[in-house]
């Protein structure tokens, strides 16, 4: 069950992330795909519910970082969570996808270095 949580809480912290981006990301990406057109530019609509998008996914991600280090795992002997094999699994992949969204969240800050 905790697995379920620490999962739920990084998928719903990513999907915050990409909500927080997609008003710059968004466009950037369109265009590199050779996809362009008045329409794109209005993704930027976005913007004033950017610090919503970031609040809900440092939310999620602390929620998971509690779930991963602070509340003690109770499992059973013999179940996969027991494994301490899996518990570094998820830390790492709880790790990989900090990073992912750090990224993804620091957009649009580091994009006006590139042009």
């Amino acid at each position: 069950m905790a697995s379920l949580n620490v999962k739920g809480s990084l998928v719903a912290g990513a999907l915050a992330a990409i909500g927080a981006s997609v008003c710059c990301v968004g466009p950037l990406v369109l265009l590199t795909l050779g996809i362009g057109g008045v329409w794109v530019g209005n993704l930027t609509a976005l913007e004033p519910v950017r610090p919503f998008f970031i609040g809900v996914t440092l939310l999620f991600i602390t929620l998971a970082f509690r779930r991963l280090y602070l509340v003690p795992q109770v499992c059973e002997p013999g179940t996969p969570c027991a494994d301490p094999r899996t518990m570094k699994r998820q830390r790492l992949v709880f790790w990989l996808v900090v990073v992912i969204l750090a990224g993804l969240l620091a957009v649009p800050w580091a994009a006006p270095l590139f042009y």
